[in-house]
């Protein structure tokens, strides 16, 4: 089973469907034979990289309201983060352009590391304020990451590299429908809108599997079509057979 996650490393849904995800797949029997790829997706193409303004400002001037509303509309989000271990820091998170943030990880899928590195652009993001859209703190959660620094700063400092490849995304999800993230896509079949509620992923991955891995149907190899001696809630009796007389 194959599951593709179109999200934004400045989504906060995007985490908290991520880490649903992740924990309906702790409990799912068959977690091993799952793969879990990222797809990108930018909720602001237009973001500049660096900005004076604060995320409650930033979030006003997009949504058209107050930064009081913006506030107040924070506060759930926060909760619902904190319910399954997150930690949103609003008051200090940093507006960014993702492209960036978005190249870099679809080179760290060429060296096995994408799901590493898109949890740690998250954490630095959402969690410990960084900017993911800086070229020198993105080396640095790539070196965190395992993967080799001035690897790292060789394909940030090419705007051409990886490029294709997040286009190439973007365009598969306009092509799918994809309006908001985080989307999920099963099997290249079903498809999972938003951060849903832990029950309905898990729900999810037990009705997939059972449609993907039917229980075989038997054979009958018994003698007679299956006539022979059995018990029923009625009664225990052997076939009537014929004698000679």
């Amino acid at each position: 089973m194959k599951i593709e996650v179109w999200s934004d490393f400045v989504c906060p849904f995007c985490y908290i469907g991520k880490r649903r995800l992740e924990m309906a797949l702790e409990q799912f029997p068959h977690k091993n034979e799952v793969e879990v790829e990222y797809k990108s997706f930018e909720l602001d193409p237009t973001a500049p990289k660096y900005t004076d303004q604060s995320i409650y400002e930033a979030l006003a001037a997009k949504f058209q309201s107050s930064e009081a509303q913006v506030r107040e509309m924070n506060k759930g989000l926060i909760q619902q983060a904190a319910e399954i271990g997150l930690t949103y820091n609003y008051d200090d998170m940093k507006p960014t352009n993702t492209f960036d943030a978005h190249r870099l990880a679809k080179f760290a899928r060429t060296l096995g590391k994408e799901k590493e590195l898109t949890e740690n652009l998250l954490h630095a993001y959402f969690t410990v304020s960084k900017n993911v859209g800086d070229t020198e703190t993105l080396a640095d959660i790539a070196e965190a990451t395992g993967l080799d620094r001035n690897k790292a700063l060789e394909v940030l400092n090419d705007e051409a590299a990886f490029a294709d490849e997040v286009r190439t995304e973007e365009r598969t999800a306009q092509q799918i429908g994809v309006t908001g993230v985080p989307f999920f896509v099963v099997s290249n079949k079903y498809s999972i809108s938003g951060a849903q509620p832990l029950e309905t992923f898990k729900g999810a991955l037990e009705k997939i599997w059972e449609e993907e891995n039917p229980k075989p149907k038997f054979q009958d190899l018994s003698l007679d079509g299956g006539n022979g001696a059995v018990c029923t809630d009625d009664s225990c009796a052997a076939p009537f057979e014929e004698t000679d007389k």
